[in-house]
């Protein structure tokens, strides 16, 4: 059997194919914000600062100044995440929708893990500068496998108490220790000891640990809104309720509108509530739904006698966020309710005024029969006025000819006219009426 040559696969240069504009970022977009390879032993800060949905470029532009500081590369026109080498230490940046962190890794041999942290590497008249406010601020100290693991004692010095919570992590890769306090220092804490981390491997588990603390502070952002509001609620609550028992006692058609103005009112309250509750619930449940996944994919491993990072979200962050859901829930029951009340109360007062309306339209009809009626009487009047005139110029002109040598009778005329000229005067005012009524 013969060979057959192989049929050539056409390159895409010999026919050009065109790529949609998002093609290459939306392909990129997977492999965005890479976690850093670590190597321990390394020291971290992070912060996180909260400068609103439009200081993106602001900050990239802050940035631009340490890279010149540096003589390193720019961040990218447009970019919304950096990470550069600075000699001595490594910076990470990234854009969030309200907030951006900033993380150092500062590799090396250190002593007391907390005494010069990463920060410490930063130019302080730039970091004084940085825009937004701190709403997150963490120190990480990652061990290598050739120091030994921190017992109780240690571990007590550096949280300040024995109240810290801890677990193996990576399947027991490693062993990670927080107390998810703010020290002395103004920034939380957490130790992570490298028991067989690969360089990536150890990058995940920190960024992970510190996504689980800056999305947990996220979270609570919403905890004082939904506290202050409740009060609001609960005012618009007993309002309604008063609305609702006066409703059923109403009698008049004034007071059923005063009721639905006053419904309308809290209606527009419970809705300026709700707008101004609306993004920093529906943000909670967003970062508390990150929390839950980083916390799984620590893949944590109990240490006897120690809480889990699980277990200590499970017992702080969840009931604040369930306590976030209830209020939202709470107040979209209130909406509810309230535009039932209102529709009920609108419902009443259009049934009152089509009541009213019926009457008048029964009064109108009552006039116009009585119209129809004058207008009857009027037409017959008429008729015997306009007879009268035609009848007296009949008689004049009998009169008349009777002057000019005539032998006629006047008066036998007039008597004669009298019938005849009522017929069609009657006749002629009916085909009037009807060809006006033809009309309208």
């Amino acid at each position: 059997m013969t060979d057959q040559p192989a049929t050539p696969i056409l390159a895409v240069a010999d026919r050009p194919l065109k790529d949609h504009p998002l093609r290459v970022a939306l392909t990129n977009e997977v492999h965005a914000r890479p976690p850093e390879a670590l190597a321990a032993p390394m020291r971290a800060t992070l912060l996180a600062m909260l400068s609103g949905e439009g200081a993106a470029e602001l900050e990239r532009r802050y940035l631009e100044r340490l890279c010149e500081w540096a003589g390193v590369p720019k961040p990218a026109r447009g970019a919304t995440h950096y990470s550069g080498s600075f000699g001595s230490f490594r910076l990470k940046w990234e854009r969030h929708t309200e907030f951006s962190t900033y993380t150092i890794y500062r590799p090396g041999r250190f002593g007391e893990p907390f005494a010069e942290p990463a920060l410490d590497a930063l130019p302080k008249d730039w970091l004084a500068g940085l825009p937004g406010e701190l709403m997150v601020g963490i120190h990480v100290a990652l061990l290598d496998r050739e120091t030994e693991e921190p017992d109780g004692g240690l571990l007590t010095g550096v949280f300040g108490s024995d109240s810290y919570v801890g677990a193996r992590i990576a399947g027991g890769a490693a062993t990670a220790w927080t107390d998810y306090r703010i020290h002395g220092d103004g920034f939380s804490r957490i130790v992570v000891h490298d028991r067989s981390l690969g360089t990536r491997q150890a990058g995940r588990f920190v960024q992970r640990l510190l996504e689980i603390e800056t999305y947990r502070v996220m979270a609570l952002m919403a905890l004082p809104m939904a506290r202050e509001v409740l009060p609001r609620i609960g005012t618009i609550e007993a309002d309604l309720a008063t609305l609702t028992t006066r409703t059923a006692a109403l009698r008049t058609l004034d007071d059923e509108r005063d009721v639905l103005d006053r419904l309308t009112r809290l209606s527009a309250q419970a809705e300026q509530i709700a707008a101004e509750t609306a993004y920093r619930f529906g943000a909670a449940r967003a970062y508390h739904g990150i929390v839950d996944r980083r916390i799984g994919e620590l893949r944590e491993v109990r240490i006897e006698g120690l809480q889990t990072i699980s277990e200590f979200m499970e017992r702080r962050l969840t009931p604040a966020v369930r306590t976030c859901e209830a209020v939202q829930a709470r107040l979209e029951s209130l909406s509810q309710r309230l535009a039932r009340a209102s529709n009920l109360l609108r419902t009443r007062v259009e049934i009152a005024v089509e009541g009213q309306n019926a009457e008048l339209l029964q009064s109108m009809d009552r006039r116009a029969q009585l119209q129809l009626r004058l207008q009857e009487t009027v037409e017959g009047l008429s008729v015997v006025a306009i007879s009268y005139y035609l009848i007296g110029i009949v008689g004049y002109a009998a009169k008349s000819l009777k002057g000019f040598g005539w032998k006629v009778d006047p008066d036998l005329v007039v008597g004669l006219m009298i019938p005849v000229v009522l017929f069609f005067v009657w006749t002629g005012v009916r085909r009037i009426r009807k060809a006006l009524a033809g009309k309208h």
